[in-house]
């Protein structure tokens, strides 16, 4: 064997696909619990849209009342957000008569930064600029992937396996039932301006200098532009398509800021007074693919208790409502050997808009990679835990695990 193919056939008790938040976590988790793990990510970065994607705010682990729902590596994750750049947890983020909760917004390049080192800390293996091109299944079990990167074709194989791609595709490419939504056209962008600036130097603080610019359509569809088509995010031409229609849309909002800029200044150089400074890396869909799962999540069972949770998500728009994660969402159907994690998993409607995001990855992604590895230690298959014995691991870490519980 060549070293060139010794470099691309490797074996793992756990491989996780996809090096987004849900990835991250489900890679620390399943190494912290002793199993060699790896992560395969198509971009040089970890953080999926986080930070390749620049939606740099944490999402609140707590619901309008006060109180945290979420916790374990979500916590963790949040915190780390902040070590190497700018940003603050709100004090009061507890008290239940201030609109704070707790969340906080991070520099992604500072966020790229902590989550390499929790990784290398945890003796995660990483595959960056690597592509998963399809799913190696035997039988109905999910054994590896096959990958390609500048090393050429091979695969890397697994005892079990993550899919935390945010798209479901090693489940789809498994045989896995799966479900899509489509997108609206949106754009994330940082810019940098002298306004900006100057806020930053007279605050003595420099998180001023994260200038957000959105544009588009928002998670509801307001601001969708009128004549612009919806993208599915899982057909390769439109994923073409929306990154070159939210670059035209970034193109105009700039054509218009640079010329108030230059006019207020009585300069024809507005473009030295505001300017696009970073642009995603990658598409910044919200829902595109998901499994269809042993257990879906669908409209109206937010405070619905499962036997099988795995932990409670607060809805970030607002946190009224409250959801508990069954571990079935986790789980596709028709295929094993494969748990997901992140805005893959069963989750539909309105409990899709909530477990897409931030902290809702975090926390599927940590179980899922503290079942592969339990699975493993066992033996064993995701489908066919002891539900109990996982729920005993996640009480120790501290989860709340009932939502009936929380008053």
């Amino acid at each position: 064997m060549t070293t060139t193919e010794t470099e691309v056939w490797r074996d793992y008790d756990v491989l996780v696909a996809g090096g987004g938040i849900a990835g991250v976590a489900a890679a620390v988790a399943a190494a912290r619990r002793g199993a060699r793990t790896a992560v395969v990510e198509k971009t040089i970065l970890t953080g999926g849209l986080a930070t390749t994607g620049l939606v740099l705010i944490y999402l609140p682990l707590s619901d309008a009342r006060g109180r945290q729902v979420t916790f374990g590596l979500a916590e963790e994750l949040l915190h780390r957000s902040l070590r190497y750049g700018p940003g603050d947890v709100p004090a009061d983020w507890s008290n239940p008569e201030t609109p704070s909760r707790y969340r906080v917004d991070f520099s992604p390049a500072a966020f790229v930064l902590a989550l390499d080192e929790v990784l290398a800390e945890a003796g995660v293996d990483l595959w960056l600029d690597t592509l998963i091109c399809e799913s190696i299944v035997e039988g109905n079990r999910v054994t590896g992937v096959e990958i390609e990167n500048k090393s050429g074709r091979g695969a890397l194989t697994a005892r079990c396996v993550v899919d935390a791609s945010g798209d479901a595709d090693v489940a789809h490419r498994a045989g896995a039932p799966c479900a899509e939504q489509d997108n609206f056209l949106s754009m994330w962008a940082l810019g940098a301006s002298l306004e900006a600036a100057g806020k930053a130097v007279a605050a003595g603080d420099g998180t001023d200098l994260l200038h957000r610019v959105i544009l588009g359509g928002d998670n509801a569809g307001r601001g969708h532009p009128g004549k612009s088509p919806r993208y599915s995010g899982v057909r390769g031409r439109e994923v073409t398509e929306f990154a070159l229609e939210s670059r035209r849309l970034l193109r105009e909002y700039y054509i218009e800021a640079q010329a108030a800029a230059a006019s207020a200044e009585g300069s024809p150089e507005g473009r030295k007074q505001v300017f696009p400074l970073t642009l995603p890396a990658m598409a910044q869909f919200r829902r595109t693919r998901r499994i269809e799962g042993q257990q879906d999540l669908v409209n109206g069972m937010m405070a619905t208790h499962f036997d099988d949770c795995v932990g409670l998500v607060a809805d970030w728009r607002g946190g009224k409502d409250v959801w508990e994660v069954p571990y079935g969402a986790l789980l596709p159907r028709r295929v094993t050997g494969l748990v997901t994690a992140g805005r893959c998993i069963a989750a539909a409607g309105e409990a899709w808009e909530v477990m897409r995001v931030i902290q809702a990855a975090a926390l599927t992604g940590e179980v899922a990679g503290l079942a592969a590895a339990e699975s493993v230690r066992l033996d064993t298959t995701p489908d066919l835990l002891d539900v109990s014995a996982l729920q005993q691991q996640l009480a120790e870490r501290g989860f709340a695990l009932d939502v009936g519980q929380l008053d």
